[in-house]
């Protein structure tokens, strides 16, 4: 660690929160250099939704890797982007009726996000975008303007060009529809938010606290967007790829976004981001938008094979079955320790435990689990919300032993609690 401290610049973070020199990963655990083990509940942020080291994207590599199978291919035609396009249109878009365009961008999520906005501007001859409320979505500077949280928006970048930030489901309570807020403000030709070219918005806010667009607001937000000729961009960069059930995370509402952006685990573990988008809106010349790594071709290779998971319903009923048990078990959570207040809210496989209402709380948790064999991050403006992100493929044995060590520690630091305020007023 002597090293990394050594040379690493101040802005690393993770290994602050986790500090283990880890060496190896298999599935859903991670192995430090010492062979501890840790029950992995970050899932790198949702990269790895299929795991560490997934055995059948490992061998499909390895493969490509052994007979010199072409790696970096800038925009070029190569047979690893072909098969993973056929199997993307024929796995993912034909069953679910969409027609998209695929855009490769560069390797991260926030390349992807750029790409879109860039996009809307041109196709639309506006500038503005509208965001949401705690918000996400990369911190290079054009998404930047559209992520909520004033941490990563200092005023010295000049992030707020050309973007407007609007308050999104359940912003004001539950009593307050925001969509009749967002109408009012475009409709106002006085209100100073100009008409934007597209609206940008995450069905579940991963990073802004877990928090959940209802499906109805989603319907309602898309109906508002035809109406007044804008594109709605839905970034399902952490919560794509089967995160809340269905591949994509707004197919429960029934709605068809213009274009959506996705990333991490798209790429199977590798670095790979893309831009759907309906085929009207390609109207780039060829070379107008390009990035050195847009063609990840071993990205493409591990893409195609995590894309097998969805052949048929198989893999999202697991989905949905494992999330069923997180929602039971933290549920009995909260309602064991009623006087911390715990908030719960999730889809699928990613729920958030809030502890707004004892401010540290949630820190002290993610650091004691840590201690205890668990890695799991924190989300939410003030870091107030653990945030359980496993990867889908965990057995079910491993997510209840993760879960048991949530109790164990929300217990244990209670108790510690209690024992210091007993002292006190002795």
């Amino acid at each position: 660690m002597r090293i990394i401290e050594q040379l690493e610049s101040e802005v690393r973070s993770y290994v602050r929160s986790f500090p283990a020199v880890f060496d190896v990963a298999e599935g859903a655990f991670l192995y430090d250099e010492h062979g501890n083990r840790f029950i992995d509940f970050f899932a790198g942020a949702g990269t790895l939704n299929y795991g560490h080291n997934n055995p059948a994207i490992t061998k499909a590599m390895i493969d490509y890797l052994s007979r010199n199978g072409i790696v970096h291919g800038l925009d070029k035609a190569t047979v690893a982007k072909k098969n993973f396009l056929q199997k993307f249109h024929d796995t993912i878009l034909v069953p679910r009726n969409l027609d998209y365009k695929v855009q490769f961008t560069g390797p991260t999520g926030t390349n992807a996000v750029e790409t879109a906005l860039k996009l809307a501007r041109m196709v639309k001859r506006r500038s503005n975008i509208i965001a949401f409320t705690n918000g996400y979505h990369g911190l290079t500077m054009g998404a930047l303007a559209v992520t909520g949280n004033d941490f990563y928006r200092d005023e010295h970048y000049g992030a707020r060009v050309n973007a407007d930030s609007m308050p999104y489901d359940g912003y004001f309570g539950p009593d307050i529809n925001t969509i009749d807020y967002l109408r009012k403000f475009i409709s106002d030709q006085s209100s100073g938010v100009d008409l934007p070219a597209a609206i940008i918005v995450e069905t579940v806010q991963g990073e802004g606290g877990i928090n959940i667009a209802g499906a109805e607001w989603l319907r309602q937000l898309e109906a508002l967007c035809r109406e007044y000729d804008i594109l709605l961009i839905i970034d399902d960069i952490q919560m794509g790829n089967g995160r809340t059930g269905s591949f994509f995370s707004f197919e429960e509402a029934g709605i068809k976004p213009d274009m959506v952006t996705l990333s991490k685990s798209i790429g199977g573990g590798l670095p790979m981001a893309l831009v759907l988008m309906r085929p009207e809106l390609d109207q780039w010349k060829p070379g107008e938008h390009t990035g050195t790594f847009r063609g990840n071709n071993l990205a493409f290779v591990a893409a195609t094979e995590a894309l097998n998971y969805w052949d048929n319903g198989d893999f999202a009923e697991g989905v949905a079955y494992k999330g069923r048990i997180m929602e039971q078990l933290l549920g009995e959570i909260v309602g064991k320790h009623q006087e911390l207040e715990i908030g719960l809210r999730g889809r699928g496989m990613v729920w958030g435990l809030d502890f707004g209402a004892r401010p540290g709380f949630a820190g002290d948790v993610s650091r004691e689990a840590f201690k205890n064999g668990l890695v799991i991050e924190l989300a939410g403006a003030e870091d107030n919300v653990v945030k359980f992100l496993p990867s889908l493929t965990i057995d079910e044995e491993t997510l209840r032993e993760g879960m048991a060590i949530i109790d164990k520690v929300i217990g244990e630091l209670q108790a510690q609690g209690a024992e210091r305020r007993r002292g006190v007023s002795q």
